[in-house]
């Protein structure tokens, strides 16, 4: 890892805010990383246009100076925000990237209100599971070690839908979607995973893999 700040990137998903990750932040922040929460406001506009909101945060960190390393950290929706922007733009600073709850392969949620909501808020029709949806075309960032916690009562998310189809760490907890964003211990398997690449074994723990 560079010298310099380790940034810690947030991004929320969606129909939450940057309040939602403050806990995460302040956890991150006592491990000795600097939480910088990014949000998007607009639900109606494509998770395209919020990833180009995104890629240019990224690019004022990455021309900062006093930063050493970008690591991101992201829940739902967020971590698409993210693999689009990384799409877009690759930091020179770019560190480790965790997932909470990702719907790396789309949303049965989002398959059954698209019909509805999905002329309302852009990014629940781009969330199905349909192969030719936008995160089903997205592509997966490489070259990048990659963390996954997954909820094992999520009901947005199924836990299949959480992996991305590039070389990662694979972890479940017992609790809801939103739930990771609260709890100590996924903060603690974050923090693990931005310093190490790997998520440490621990009571509690669903399951672990590495795929």
């Amino acid at each position: 890892m560079s010298t310099g700040r380790q940034v810690v990137s947030l991004v929320h998903g969606f129909f939450a805010s940057v309040w939602m990750l403050t806990l995460l932040g302040q956890r991150l922040d006592r491990r000795g990383y600097v939480a910088r929460p990014w949000g998007y406001h607009d639900m109606r506009r494509s998770i395209l246009d919020h990833a180009e909101g995104f890629r240019r945060e990224l690019e004022g960190l990455d021309a900062d100076p006093h930063v050493g390393t970008i690591h991101l950290v992201t829940h739902s929706m967020g971590g698409i925000i993210a693999r689009a922007a990384l799409d877009r733009f690759r930091p020179r600073k770019l560190g480790r990237f965790v997932m909470l709850a990702p719907p790396n392969h789309g949303s049965f949620v989002a398959n059954a209100t698209a019909g509805v909501l999905g002329r309302l808020f852009k990014p629940v029709a781009e969330l199905t599971t349909a192969s030719d949806s936008l995160v089903n075309t997205l592509g997966m960032p490489a070259g990048v070690e990659v963390g996954v916690i997954a909820a094992s009562r999520d009901a947005l998310v199924a836990p299949d839908s959480t992996h991305p189809d590039t070389p990662h760490a694979h972890v479940t907890l017992p609790c809801l979607h939103s739930s990771l964003l609260f709890r100590r211990d996924a903060a603690d398997l974050v923090a693990a995973f931005l310093t190490d690449g790997t998520f440490p074994a621990r009571p509690g723990d669903v399951g672990q893999s590495r795929a």
